[in-house]
């Protein structure tokens, strides 16, 4: 039986890796969300929801706080 974890997979990026890289790209489609509400760019905003909805489950599932780095709390 092989056994192992991600970080003994080589090019594998670990959880850490991956929670840095989605809270980055959660805090860039905030960002852009809430420029998109203020110029009243509904379809924008509706398309940005969308990757903000997605981003916010997988760091929900790896157990990341949200609390005070989700500023739209949709």
């Amino acid at each position: 039986m092989n056994h192992f974890n991600n970080q003994e997979v080589k090019g594998m990026p670990s959880n850490g890796e991956i929670i840095e890289r989605n809270i980055s790209d959660f805090q860039k489609v905030q960002a852009h969300m809430m420029i998109a509400r203020k110029e009243n760019a509904t379809e924008t905003y509706e398309s940005l929801k969308n990757d903000y909805l997605s981003i916010k489950a997988v760091l929900t599932s790896l157990g990341v706080n949200l609390t005070e780095i989700d500023k739209i709390k949709e």
